[in-house]
């Protein structure tokens, strides 16, 4: 991934960003959650834009997979896979084998939620009397 594309569509988004903000003189309560709610929408186009770039097809399709089962984790690595596009760390497209070596790093850097059940002992109960009859 060039760094000359992520600039060109760095500078769009700044340019579309200056065109809403300008354009917007004095805005009602609906008008607010529309522009919030339109605003969403062109951040997750643009996010989708760079994830094409920078992802193969097999490997976009495995990150499909993925956020129909699990969405923070699918969030996550594409939050980590445009951050290094962005940093210019990635060379060429993300191919699937290492897709799912960047799926393990983060497997391996959440900690599962262990629940640990504390047992009393010498636990006086009325039940344990019963068995003696």
């Amino acid at each position: 991934m060039a760094d000359a594309e992520l600039e060109q569509i760095r500078k769009a988004r700044l340019e579309q960003l200056k065109a809403q903000s300008g354009g917007a003189g004095s805005s009602g309560a609906g008008q607010g959650a529309n522009q919030a709610e339109q605003q969403k929408q062109q951040e997750a186009e643009a996010r989708q834009s760079i994830l094409n770039q920078i992802l193969h097809p097999e490997a976009a399709d495995r990150l499909g997979r993925i956020r129909l089962v699990k969405e923070e984790r699918a969030t996550d690595v594409e939050n980590r896979l445009i951050m290094l596009a962005r940093t210019g760390q990635l060379r060429q497209k993300v191919t699937e084998a290492q897709l799912k070596e960047l799926l393990n790093a983060v497997a391996d850097n959440k900690e599962e939620e262990k629940i640990v059940v504390n047992r009393r002992k010498n636990w006086d109960d009325e039940d344990d009397d019963l068995l003696d009859l």
